[in-house]
């Protein structure tokens, strides 16, 4: 079959979306104390490694094709994806790995400073398995939430255009779980040590997520008039987005902020997600400015109901999801004259799918997610000690730093013959 003007844009929507992770591991990794910095960076990249081997080998086979229950594809009906060399299914293999890769990487940011590398990356195949792969099946792959599906046909299907509760619900549950489980960091809410270390990291990461996400979003447009109202789309909702959080913290705080500003952008990227390619252009700067302006009042829960996030995954992409995702059962057009939103003079049909699909996503992911991360940190452990939290993540889990400090290291990196002493005398010069 010849490479079409549509297969080749997949494509560069695939590598736009791969592109993301690097740009989240930028994202978050500024966001950290220094000492964190190569770890949280680490747990994007081990993501990218791992999900792409799972993927392949089972991953791929349980989104789609004949169901068990509903709930998932059969995990060997693609095993290795033998069935589909010489097919253009090929390509949509690839896209969809891109997706999971950044889900499960979202998670990490919750933990930030103090989970252990080793049993992060036992959670990552494992959450992708028993998350993220069935949850793509109920919804894009035929199964409970479809039209066809047992929940989908008897309260309508939810829309779901690129991921509002497969990508961004799922993740921020387990993000709000996994922070649970591991606790607060030492000094939580207390030490200013733990603010963000290097705020350009930030910005460049946030410019990178929203460069890819034009991919994440576009990639599976159907024709040029629906590409052109996503490309659209993805630009107003997260530049209103980065306007109404950045408008908050002037009344709130005094001024606004370029953390507020990249945080904003990525608030209203992940809610457009779910509605990029049903709702109108000035639906997408109402949806932002709303998406924005919550979510920036949502970072203080964490603070109020006493969970360490650490990066604030819970405030971001759960309650943009769901604001998203939700939005839909107001804002959603009208299709060929029928359906759509309340907004729009349509019943409520739409609201209560679109309700119904955010609690299935919940459901589904808390559960799991609580059930995976207790066994891990029941087991093996899933934080490091106190001691070594102290001294940083990035020496305890990697010997290395993100920065030299002292000509201390050499190239970035310690021996693992250095000794305990000159140990604790780079950890007290590394910025906390």
């Amino acid at each position: 079959m010849d490479l079409t003007a549509g297969h080749v844009w997949v494509l560069v929507s695939a590598a736009m979306v791969l592109l993301m992770t690097p740009g989240l591991a930028f994202f978050y990794g500024g966001m950290t104390r220094a000492k964190a910095a190569l770890n949280m960076m680490m747990m994007s990249f081990i993501a990218v490694g791992l999900v792409g081997i799972v993927w392949v080998l089972w991953g791929y086979s349980m989104t789609g094709g004949d169901g068990v229950a509903q709930l998932f594809g059969n995990p060997f009906a693609s095993f290795g994806l033998e069935g589909l060399i010489g097919t253009e299914d090929m390509i949509g293999a690839g896209y969809g790995v891109t997706f999971a890769i950044i889900t499960v990487a979202l998670i990490s940011g919750a933990i930030a400073d103090r989970a252990k590398f080793g049993a992060w990356s036992l959670f990552v195949p494992i959450w992708v398995t028993l998350v993220y792969c069935p949850l793509a099946f109920m919804v894009w792959g035929g199964g409970l939430l479809s039209a066809d599906g047992a929940v989908g046909g008897a309260v309508g299907e939810a829309i779901d255009f690129a991921g509002g509760t497969v990508v961004h619900i799922s993740a921020g549950v387990a993000a709000l779980v996994l922070a649970i489980i591991l606790g607060k960091r030492q000094g939580f809410g207390k030490d200013p040590a733990q603010r963000p270390h290097n705020v350009p990291l930030v910005m460049l990461g946030a410019a990178l997520l929203w460069f890819g996400w034009f991919g994440f979003n576009g990639g599976a447009a159907g024709t040029a008039e629906e590409a052109g109202l996503i490309w659209i789309n993805t630009m107003a909702a997260p530049a209103a987005a980065m306007v109404g959080w950045l408008v908050l913290e002037r009344f709130r705080d005094g001024r606004p902020t370029s953390l507020g500003a990249a945080s904003g952008i990525v608030a209203g990227l992940v809610a457009i997600t779910p509605a990029c390619a049903n709702v109108s252009p000035i639906g997408a700067i109402g949806l932002g400015l709303v998406a924005g302006a919550l979510c920036a009042l949502a970072v203080g829960l964490k603070y109020k109901l006493g969970f360490d996030d650490s990066l604030d995954v819970v405030a971001v992409h759960l309650v943009a999801g769901t604001v998203g995702t939700i939005a839909l059962g107001f804002i959603a057009m009208p299709v060929d004259g029928e359906g759509g939103g309340l907004f729009y003079g349509a019943g409520g049909g739409q609201l209560l799918a679109q309700v119904v699909s955010v609690l299935v996503a919940i459901t589904l992911s808390a559960v799991m997610t609580a059930i995976i991360g207790l066994a891990i940190h029941k087991t093996i452990g899933f934080r490091i000690t106190a001691d070594n939290e102290v001294s940083g993540v990035d020496l305890s889990e990697h010997a290395e730093t993100a920065y030299e400090f002292g000509g201390l290291g050499v190239g970035g990196q310690f021996h693992p013959t250095n000794n305990v002493a000159a140990k604790d005398s780079v950890s007290e010069k590394v910025n906390s």
